[in-house]
């Protein structure tokens, strides 16, 4: 025993200098990170229509994603780097701000909404898209508005705003809806069109994008009053100005450039992979208006 107690100090002064070490060891920004390893984690969705999703070679592509490549050319070049390696890691809508927060993705560019709530856990670019939920179900289901659906199955892609906001419309209204969660977006359509829910309320943006790449898009149809508008930015960590000062500047630049209208054009206006068609969705003034002026606002 009074050999362990005279082990005690040496082991409270051993434990107390290496807690005091590793508080002093500096954290690397993301800037510092990349620069030292050459290589950036860039985080995409798998069937995010037509914002960031496998085309049929299982290949990224996207709109949302096309942006963020041009970004990492910008972060490339503002720090000096001969060569700057791209890993993609797939993400989804529950797990994007853990591997955010965690560091295993610098950068996420997709469908995800930049709100109050988000914005504590985590930061966002300026603004790259604007859009609202609303409804996708079978032509024939008889389903016109959200209130059409009291009673009745929805699918919801778990860990989105669109859950919340249906939650919420629930409690406000005295509404009851059987709520079925999806893993991804892929997975609630699929679902739908196995008939196990009369409609999939998501962004509207994305549903055009779930019919488009459809077997028979013309059996679907997205329809409802659109909820509260939301916006879309890519999300990175917290407290790293300087990792958003280059990302923001870059966004910025695509954008009042032109640039970042062809790309959209390239994904709303133009025939899309894998079945080539066309949304056929000209830039809404509301887009048009974040070109012009970008900026980092929540909307909800």
């Amino acid at each position: 025993m009074n050999r362990l107690l005279s082990l005690f100090p040496c082991w409270l002064i051993c434990t107390t200098l290496g807690a005091q070490a590793q508080a002093q060891t500096p954290v690397l920004t993301t800037l510092q990170k990349i620069s030292q390893t050459a290589t950036i984690n860039l985080g995409h969705r798998e069937s995010s229509v037509p914002f960031s999703y496998y085309d049929n070679r299982r290949q990224v592509v996207g709109y949302s994603h096309d942006l963020m490549l041009a970004v990492t050319q910008s972060i490339q070049k503002e720090l000096k780097l001969p060569a700057l390696a791209v890993k993609l890691v797939p993400v989804t809508s529950q797990n994007r701000i853990p591997l955010v927060q965690n560091g295993s993705v610098d950068l996420e560019c997709g469908s995800t909404t930049n709100n109050r709530e988000r914005a504590r856990q985590v930061a966002f670019s300026v603004s790259i898209f604007q859009t609202s939920s609303r409804l996708l179900t079978r032509q024939d289901s008889g389903v016109a508005e959200l209130s059409d659906l009291k009673g009745r199955r929805v699918l919801v892609t778990a860990g989105t705003t669109s859950e919340r906001q249906l939650m919420l419309y629930g409690e406000t209204r005295g509404m009851r809806f059987d709520i079925e969660s999806a893993k991804d977006h892929g997975q609630a359509f699929a679902q739908l069109q196995s008939g196990r829910a009369e409609a999939f309320m998501m962004d509207d943006a994305v549903l055009y994008g779930l019919r488009a790449k459809a077997d028979r898009p013309d059996d679907w149809r997205v329809v409802g009053q659109p909820m509260a508008a939301e916006v879309y930015a890519c999300m990175l960590r917290k407290d790293d100005p300087a990792f958003k000062a280059v990302v923001d500047r870059s966004l910025t630049q695509l954008m009042q450039s032109g640039e970042a209208l062809k790309i959209y054009r390239r994904w709303f206006q133009s025939p899309i992979p894998p079945k080539g068609l066309n949304l056929n969705w000209p830039a809404p003034e509301s887009l048009l208006d974040l070109y012009r002026t970008p900026n980092d606002r929540p909307l909800g």
